[in-house]
């Protein structure tokens, strides 16, 4: 583009910046600031974390110290170079009864020395970008894990809250439960009564003052309740014993068996990762849940979030501290708070350290009953009944059973190996399982497939198949999500030869909705995803006659249109192009409609009610449907060229996209609009090469709209849109951004529009489409409040992992 763009608004007094079209804008110096929302966020998460951390290293039989230290590494080191912004890292209660029994078998210099060796492993994991891999264990198996390690910690911790001292072993605990059941310190129990009665009924004070209360975290009061209570009634019991920090203790040289401090460093390091990468899918998944926040944190690279739960393992370890690992408390605490970045979690490791440092007289006057009932009460909660109805469900419960005993009776690594096994064991009985039934119902042969489709079953599928006669119908009714390639080909040379006899196939799933038709010779054979542009079907060897289908230009077609053969006749180019038209109709027909049917039939009956007034450019490039996960009656679709919303007045005789907002607004009664523009558009290419003066074609009278967005890119008092914290690539990319927020500021001066936004009845939105990225962004407000100035991601489809 040979065309130059002022970057500023027309001024004499002024001196005047040229820009090429195409390159790079100036990229503004960037200043590092703390969002208020992260501030208020690292608060929130302080206090949760530091009554946590002591109970942790309590029940761990660590140096309470270790867990002062490990949560302000999580908070400074996992969370500078993790991979999951918004994921609060630190010594974790799945981390419990591993490090327990690693202190009781190695003492506490070798423990931390295995923290270590198990950072060290987590970096080369990470290294070799296998992350994902963790998530291919079975949830079952993680649940069951969590619960086992519940169950340890809960009876473990009991012996404390009774005034005692807990066992070895989950057994040791049980069996010693009834003698100390006969000596139980009063003090103890009380205090412990009081931490849990604070803890369970702190969240559910009514009301608004139960609101306000609400923001103060439930462990917090429950302990700080607690040690309040201790001190002025002068109770006599165990309180937390924080030695000097010259004489804490570091990690030294590992001592003992080779093997078994290999078996010890890969269990932490298993239990670590998956712990942690589990823990970062689950803080995305509430994160998506909170569209403000996710336009502004971007989804979590899986494997740099290994690395920098490694770096924080070797730094803790070294360190004297215990194990760390992802957090899920805290990480929702977080996310619930409003944190927007990384700084959050920083910042609540620089309050930890300030205060190991500075609030030691006041930390040691916490009751030990009272962090064991804390404790006790995290440990209960890993035993979620959520999650036994979700492996209930999926008929995984055994699964879920053996680990759940195995970590409790045996331990965790021999637990989740158990897991393991049992989990392979169910799957392939899964597959090998099927049931195949014939019978048949007047004229019609129904043969169902229950379970997976494999090789196993392919002589007993052959078998009922060959029961059916010649040129009968058959519904061949097929309920599993998996069929390998010797039962596809058993499955459709049978269909072929059937259907060559004079018989027909209706291949259905468990409902009977038609899932495919019987593959003609004549039917397209492309894969399914062919590339959609300038996509031809072909048949699948010479020339056959045209289908049913296609002798009548597609199923539904109404009498007397025009086929594909006519419009042959008449020009190739439109015959070629009709003769796609009908193929797609026709396919549709097959394949959509009866999918659909239902559910257009009831729109059909009660009317639109789209949730969304969605605002585009007409470019054939953007299918709305697609990159919106949109379906029938989601969303009232105006598309125009450019995405304009000319002023309210400024139409002149064109009232077509204010009669629309008009439409959506008072008579759809749509709850947001959005206005989404996109790379590569036309219109803004258009905007910035037109020349003044010359012939007012109906295009440049269009683009008249999109005069103000050119303005509004060129002024000097603003500052130029960033797209996920980049530069736009050029001043075309830069236009198209410029111009979705200048529209929404049209949208804003329509009476309808105004009118619903100070009802508060209607959200505005602004969107962004890069065509060549399939990449989707979010148009989000800015620090100093003015809106929709930068861009954040919205969905990253290229997940960095």
């Amino acid at each position: 583009m040979s065309a130059c763009v002022p970057t500023r608004a027309a001024d004499s007094t002024r001196p005047r910046r040229i820009h090429q079209p195409h390159s790079p804008p100036p990229t503004p110096p960037r200043r590092f600031r703390i969002a208020g929302a992260d501030l208020s966020a690292s608060i929130a998460v302080f206090l949760i974390a530091l009554p946590l951390s002591l109970g942790i290293a309590l029940a761990t039989g660590a140096p309470l110290q270790s867990g002062l230290v490990a949560a302000a590494v999580g908070g400074l080191v996992a969370a500078r170079l993790g991979g999951s912004p918004l994921q609060v890292s630190g010594p974790a209660a799945g981390l419990t009864v591993v490090t327990a029994e690693l202190i009781h078998r190695y003492g506490w210099r070798t423990t931390c020395a295995i923290t270590v060796l198990a950072g060290v492993a987590q970096l080369g994991l990470g290294c070799l970008r296998v992350a994902r891999t963790a998530l291919a264990v079975s949830p079952a198996i993680v649940h069951g894990m969590l619960a086992g390690i519940g169950v340890t910690i809960a009876v473990a911790q009991l012996h404390i809250v009774l005034g005692g001292t807990p066992q070895s072993s989950v057994l040791d605990n049980l069996h010693a439960l009834p003698t100390q059941l006969a000596r139980v310190h009063p003090a103890a129990v009380s205090m412990s009564a009081l931490t849990l009665t604070l803890l369970f009924a702190w969240p559910r004070i009514p009301g608004r003052v139960g609101n306000v209360l609400r923001t103060v975290p439930a462990a917090l009061v429950a302990v700080a309740g607690a040690t309040l209570t201790a001190s002025l009634t002068g109770l006599v019991l165990p309180k937390v014993d924080l030695p000097s920090w010259s004489s804490h203790a570091l990690a030294g040289l590992p001592e003992g068996p080779v093997l078994g401090i290999a078996a010890a460093v890969l269990t932490v390091t298993l239990v670590c990762s998956v712990q942690s990468l589990l823990g970062a899918v689950a803080v995305d998944k509430l994160v998506a849940g909170r569209p403000a926040q996710q336009a502004r944190v971007g989804r979590s690279d899986l494997n740099r979030e290994l690395l920098g739960q490694g770096a924080a393992n070797v730094v803790s370890g070294a360190l004297g501290g215990l194990p760390v690992a992802g957090v899920a408390v805290r990480s929702s605490a977080n996310v619930q708070a409003g944190a927007v970045s990384r700084n959050s979690t920083m910042l609540h490791g620089v309050f930890v350290v300030v205060a190991a440092l500075l609030m030691v007289p006041i930390l040691e006057l916490i009751p030990l009953a009272s962090l064991a009932a804390l404790v006790m009460a995290v440990g209960i909660q890993m035993v979620s009944l959520h999650h036994i109805r979700t492996v209930t469900r999926h008929r995984e419960v055994l699964v879920y059973v053996v680990t759940t005993l195995g970590v409790v009776c045996l331990g965790v690594l021999e637990g989740v190996a158990l897991g393991v096994s049992v989990a392979v064991a169910v799957a392939l009985h899964r597959l090998t399982r099927t049931r195949i039934t014939h019978d048949e119902r007047g004229a019609v042969h129904h043969v169902r497939v229950r379970g997976q489709l494999t090789f196993l079953a392919v002589p007993r599928l052959s078998r009922a198949l060959h029961l059916v006669p010649q040129g009968a119908h058959v519904v061949l009714e097929l309920d599993g999500s998996f069929m390998d390639h010797a039962a596809y080909e058993s499955l459709q040379d049978w269909q072929n030869a059937h259907v060559a006899r004079g018989g027909t196939v209706d291949l259905t799933g468990r409902t009977g909705t038609r899932i495919a038709e019987p593959a003609g010779p004549s039917h397209c054979r492309c894969r399914p995803w062919t590339p959609w542009r300038n996509h031809h079907c072909e048949p699948s060897a010479g020339p056959q006659p045209a289908s049913a289908d296609d002798r009548s230009g597609g199923a539904g077609r109404a009498d007397g249109s025009v086929g594909p053969g006519a419009a042959a006749g008449r020009d190739g180019r439109s015959g070629q192009s009709g003769h796609q038209l009908a193929r797609g109709i026709s396919a549709f027909q097959r394949n959509t409609a009866p999918l659909v049917r239902g559910e257009l039939a009831r729109l059909a009956r009660e009317g639109q009610r789209p949730s969304q007034l969605f605002l585009t450019c007409a470019d054939s490039r953007l299918v709305t449907s697609m990159i919106t996960s949109s379906g029938p009656g989601d969303l009232f679709v105006v598309r125009n060229v450019g995405n304009l919303v000319p002023r309210p007045g400024e139409e002149s005789g064109d009232d077509s996209v204010a009669a629309a907002i008009e439409y959506a607004v008072d008579v759809l009664h749509v709850r947001s609009i959005t206005v989404c523009g996109h790379s590569g558009c036309g219109a803004m290419q258009a905007l910035l090469n037109a020349e003044p003066g010359g012939a007012q074609t109906p295009l440049k009278r269009w683009l008249r709209h999109g005069l103000p967005s050119l303005e509004r890119m060129a002024a000097k008092n603003r500052p130029w849109a960033r797209l996920a914290g980049r530069a736009p690539a050029d001043a075309v990319e830069q236009l198209c951004l410029t111009n979705v927020v200048q529209q929404l500021d049209h949208l804003r001066a329509h009476e309808s529009v105004a009118r619903a936004l100070r009802e508060g009845a209607l959200e505005l939105h602004g969107m962004y489409f890069h065509v060549g990225e399939a990449q989707a962004y979010l148009l989000v407000e800015r620090d100093d409040g003015e809106l929709f100035d930068h861009v954040g991601a919205a969905e990253d489809l290229r997940h960095p992992a």
